[in-house]
């Protein structure tokens, strides 16, 4: 009986379907209750089908006990003038002191001006980057080759969130919360100079 609900026939389909397609062949040999408790003893009651197995992510842990050890950056949309037109907002924290080490406001969301985000960033900083880790999500900006291959050339760690687990990030996701929620935040931006003005104001 199992070789029979794990034949290429009948992979794919619950007892219910099963036993009638059998009964139409003149073939009766068990109940559906039967099915399912053959299915059960054998721990398959569950998709008989060959699955993709994902890899098992561990949950990303934090630890900063002095400045500039540890950063995490993220990249939230600011409405333009119209529907349909959105600038970037690129903000890095520094994670023990939740300041904000570096930001920019861009046209576009792409890896390159990821990069060039975090090339200025610790140029501006002066920080040392072998002894510095940044944080993200896997939006495609973070993951791009090009980005995690400028990080690896720079000396620096790079650790992500889990996929498609929204809250790995939890400090860049409330700063911009916080800025979200303030009276200098405006629901649409004229231009990214507009923009510039409002948040450098904030930022300060």
């Amino acid at each position: 009986m199992l070789d029979i609900l794990n034949s290429d026939e009948f992979v794919d389909e619950a007892p219910y379907e099963i036993v009638p397609k059998l009964m139409d062949q003149g073939r009766w040999l068990c109940s559906i209750r039967s099915m399912y408790r053959i299915l059960k003893e054998n721990e398959q009651v569950r998709e008989r089908r060959k699955q993709r197995k994902h890899p098992v992510y561990i949950k990303p842990t934090f630890t900063a006990k002095n400045p500039n050890e540890f950063w995490s950056w993220d990249i939230t949309r600011l409405k333009g003038p119209y529907a349909g037109k959105n600038y970037f907002l690129y903000v890095m924290i520094d994670l023990f002191s939740r300041y904000v080490v570096g930001w920019m406001v861009s046209h576009q969301e792409s890896g390159k001006m990821a990069q060039h985000f975090i090339r200025e960033t610790l140029r501006t900083n002066h920080v040392d980057p072998n002894k510095l880790t940044i944080h993200s999500d896997r939006g495609s900006p973070m993951t791009a080759s090009n980005t995690v291959s400028l990080l690896a050339a720079l000396g620096l760690s790079q650790s992500f969130s889990r996929p498609r687990i929204s809250n790995d990030n939890p400090y860049s996701e409330a700063q911009f919360k916080t800025l979200k929620y303030h009276r200098l935040f405006k629901d649409r931006y004229e231009n990214v100079d507009d923009a510039k003005q409002c948040l450098d104001k904030f930022f300060a």
